[in-house]
């Protein structure tokens, strides 16, 4: 591990300014900074097969850098075994030393995008049609964006926060099973990160088909990602002469069993404050139940109307688990020797790991069917709590921003740098002020896009947030 101040090369520093991405006329707000900042992370290949983290963290530090920041307030953190896959610290320091800092947090790091099949370069930030285009234009380069811009503009104001405030644009986020920053920070790095609690990815907000405003979500806790593997082994055989006896059948028994199942119902503080504010918010004929759940969360017929109802519904109400790869056989004459199917699981907060293989195991009712866990990533964390030094100020400022707009609370079924913070005594919130409509950002998937008009209006309520955050 590398832990230096960012002291940047001058050449790197150079070249910044002859392209003008630091140095550009600012209008009122600094939109015409943020969107070269937004351009440049964005247009900096950082897939985990071919681009780097690292070179994205430096190009950030030098904006900082640009703006006034001192040397000892940016660490650049790089493990050595990892020389592309390296974070950016930033601080900018409080007046008041008895206040916890806040954590802002990002990752920079990008799922892997083919030019073939994308209608545009994944790699070149496209404006069209009132959308930005581009792998990363929405996850999450630009909440990470809006963060450089944020202590950018505090810098260039002389804001004096009475919190201190601290950014960590991490790497790994994206793929499971690669070196991930956000941990490596929490475990190795505790104290540089130290904060009361953390803003991140993982909310944002609902426009309705017409493109106006439903609600403003906050994030408080996720679902747990866990991968088990199902295994069926055999003698196998000639092809020639099959038996009944079969890893293949055997373990695509398994997965039928598993396919009817669902599992128990549970509720937490974040998903009855959902369903309680989506029953006025969304109404039709799931709207009854949901407010029923919300007052009730064992009313078992509540429940079972609002899973029936969307899937999206049903995975923030239970544990879910799903077959996402099969592996099977050795040869295309062969009777199998083997047969594998990965399982991936989404654990309800409070579920350990261990129960769902053991509930697996009922479930499939086979013995010949080995259920394995494979790789844990980190503890499974209780929700963040909902306190009123959170919600508070972000009502406050979603009033102003998103006037009539209720900022809901919501658990989200994806995974989050969260999971890795939140255990280690910083509790992380999902909160971005991005809104999007059905079709989503396409995240993950071709062509995705970043609403520009969401992006800026999220910029503004983030930029304030954090303002009141640190002020206060």
């Amino acid at each position: 591990m590398r832990l230096r101040p960012a002291v940047l090369a001058a050449s790197l520093l150079a070249s910044t300014a002859a392209t003008g991405s630091a140095a550009q006329p600012l209008a009122a707000d600094g939109e015409a900074a943020f969107r070269a900042t937004y351009k440049e992370l964005v247009e900096t290949d950082t897939t985990l097969s071919a681009g780097s983290c690292t070179l994205a963290a430096e190009r950030m530090a030098a904006r900082l850098k640009a703006a006034g920041f001192a040397d000892q307030d940016l660490h650049l953190v790089v493990e050595p075994s990892q020389s592309k896959e390296g974070s950016l610290v930033a601080v900018l320091p409080g007046s008041d030393s008895r206040r916890k800092a806040l954590l802002l947090l990002a990752h920079i790091d990008v799922v892997e995008a083919n030019r073939a099949d994308w209608e545009r370069d994944p790699f070149t930030l496209v404006e069209e049609d009132g959308f930005f285009y581009a792998r990363g234009a929405s996850d999450d380069k630009a909440q990470a964006a809006v963060w450089v811009d944020t202590l950018v503009r505090f810098k260039q104001e002389g804001f004096k926060p009475k919190r201190t405030i601290k950014m960590a644009l991490t790497c790994g986020e994206e793929t499971a099973g690669a070196f991930n920053g956000a941990q490596y920070l929490a475990q190795q790095q505790r104290d540089l990160i130290d904060a009361e609690f953390a803003l991140n990815e993982g909310a944002g907000g609902m426009l309705d088909d017409n493109g106006k405003p439903i609600a403003l979500n906050i994030q408080a806790g996720e679902k747990f990602p866990q991968n088990y593997r199902l295994e069926v082994t055999n003698p196998g055989g000639h092809s020639s002469r099959p038996v009944k006896e079969n890893a293949i059948y055997r373990l695509a028994d398994a997965l039928v069993k598993l396919r009817a199942y669902d599992f128990p119902i549970l509720s937490n503080e974040a998903t009855r404050g959902y369903f309680g504010a989506m029953s006025k918010l969304l109404p039709g004929p799931a709207a009854p139940s949901m407010a029923a759940f919300a007052a009730d969360p064992k009313d078992a017929a509540a429940a079972a109307t609002i899973a029936a109802a969307d899937p999206a519904w049903n995975a923030i109400l239970r544990t879910t688990c799903v077959a996402t790869m099969l592996d099977g056989g050795h040869a295309t004459n062969a009777l199998p020797q083997r047969s594998r199917a990965n399982v991936n699981c989404r654990i309800f907060p409070g579920t350990s790991v261990e129960a769902v293989r053991q509930e697996l195991e009922r479930v499939v009712g086979d013995p010949q069917v080995k259920i394995t866990t494979l790789e844990t990533r980190s503890e499974i964390a209780p929700p963040p709590p909902l306190t009123e030094r959170v919600i508070g100020p972000a009502k406050k400022v979603a009033a102003e921003v998103f006037p009539g707009v209720p900022l809901v609370p919501v658990m989200a079924a994806g995974g989050t740098d969260g999971a890795f913070l939140t255990p280690a005594g910083i509790p992380t919130y999902g909160l971005t002020g991005f809104f999007s409509d059905r079709e989503g950002s396409r995240a993950h998937g071709l062509n995705e896009r970043m609403r520009i008009k969401s992006l800026m209006d999220g910029r503004t309520f983030l930029y304030r947030l954090v303002k009141v955050y640190a002020g206060s």
